[in-house]
């Protein structure tokens, strides 16, 4: 089930029409703070799951990457509120509102989601634009 070539160009609008209206995006990636995963969660420790840092694999897609100043948060577990201090950077922002996509839409995207949400964002899901392994993992 691959939805990268349908997401992909859904993403790039969502983000067009985000920076036409002035909206900060903001990306994350999994991507380990050391190249041996020793800060990563112990969820992917257990797992052998680990992006070293300035690997290849941490990279934002090209054609759907950060323009000029755009903030890029590395994370080592599947939130992003749990492993970043992006909700500090949100607050530093005046943000209140976010608008969500990504992969993997049963994992980290439901998780931020979650976390947003219980931390007072009024969050946005953009299931176009959110992709993961199968279509009912992606439903559900």
């Amino acid at each position: 089930w691959n939805q990268l070539d349908t997401i992909v160009p859904n993403v790039k609008k969502l983000q067009e029409a985000c920076r036409n209206g002035g909206v900060e995006v903001v990306f994350t990636v999994i991507e380990s703070l050391t190249s041996d995963g020793r800060d990563r969660s112990l969820d992917y420790k257990i797992s052998g799951f680990n992006i070293p840092k300035g690997s290849w694999d941490a990279k934002v897609l090209e054609s759907i990457g950060p323009e000029k100043d755009e903030i890029v948060l590395p994370k080592t577990s599947c939130s992003v509120f749990i492993s970043t201090n992006i909700n500090y950077v949100l607050r530093n922002l005046g943000i209140e509102y976010l608008i969500v996509c990504g992969g993997l839409t049963d994992q980290c995207v439901e998780s931020a989601v979650r976390d947003a949400c219980d931390l007072g964002y009024l969050v946005t899901l953009v299931p176009d634009a959110c992709v993961t392994h199968s279509p009912e993992r992606h439903l559900s």
